[in-house]
């Protein structure tokens, strides 16, 4: 398993990782610069949650760590580890339809509410971790 120790930090690839389920009490980074955008995260076990320039991009439920997240063409692509099943939550383009691909597995489309919120589940209490992709379709 791979937390980030140092709760956000940019990979070599210009991607971000961020979290630590591993933690027993909550702990945060705020105003961490990357590209021009300041992000924020707070993780522990309970909840992982990431905000750029103020606004909501990531939540889990339990905590996760998320590894290599990046966004393109209105989509996003990461991979999440916790130790158990998680629901996640992202903010994406508001009343929008996406596709979602678990460890290359499409489990549907959803449309995206008013505020731009998706929100599905992901199975990781007997795997720990597995990649997501999200597409605009």
């Amino acid at each position: 398993m791979s937390v980030v120790k140092e709760l956000i930090r940019i990979e070599a690839d210009g991607t971000i990782s961020f979290g630590n389920y591993e933690l027993d009490k909550k702990s945060k980074v705020k105003d961490f610069e990357h590209d021009g955008d300041l992000y924020k995260v707070k993780t522990f076990k309970e909840i992982t949650k990431l905000e750029r320039n103020d606004m909501f991009v990531y939540e889990s439920v339990p905590g996760t760590t998320v590894t290599s997240l990046s966004a393109s063409n209105g989509g996003l692509e990461f991979g999440v580890e916790g130790g158990k099943d998680v629901q996640v939550t992202v903010e994406l383009e508001e009343a929008a339809e996406y596709e979602i691909f678990i460890n290359g597995n499409s489990i549907g489309q959803m449309k995206t509410n008013l505020g731009g919120k998706l929100v599905f589940s992901i199975e990781l209490e007997n795997v720990e971790n597995a990649s997501v992709k999200i597409v605009k379709l």
